[in-house]
């Protein structure tokens, strides 16, 4: 089609289909940076809130490992050191860069396995 030619469309379709890949990757890493920046920043700011009080609700530490998991880690480990939330917890100082190494070394092997 000649609509598409020279467009984000063109190529084969495996390149067309690794492109979207791509975006959809970026787009998904952009999104669940921002939810950890924010669940970060909530945390740290519910922290001095009183345990008795209703409003009390904490977010639970699984909970920002698991969004560090998901692609999350490099936003939230800036965001703790930024706001010093978190920074005396070793699970969080050791735990979420050794998460990042995890996700380098998966995107090693995929470049390794020449899938990009």
């Amino acid at each position: 089609m000649e609509i598409f030619k020279g467009s984000f469309f063109s190529g084969s379709l495996s390149d067309v289909v690794l492109r979207i890949c791509f975006v959809i990757l970026a787009v998904h890493l952009v999104l669940i940076s921002l939810f950890a920046v924010y669940q970060t920043v909530r945390d740290k700011g519910l922290s001095n809130v009183p345990k008795d009080s209703p409003n009390y609700w904490r977010v639970p530490e699984a909970q920002l490992l698991l969004i560090s998991a998901l692609g999350g880690s490099v936003a939230m480990y800036l965001t703790m050191k930024a706001i010093r939330h978190k920074t005396q917890h070793p699970k969080f100082m050791i735990g979420i860069p050794a998460i990042m190494v995890l996700q380098i070394a998966l995107v090693a092997f995929i470049v390794w396995l020449r899938v990009f």
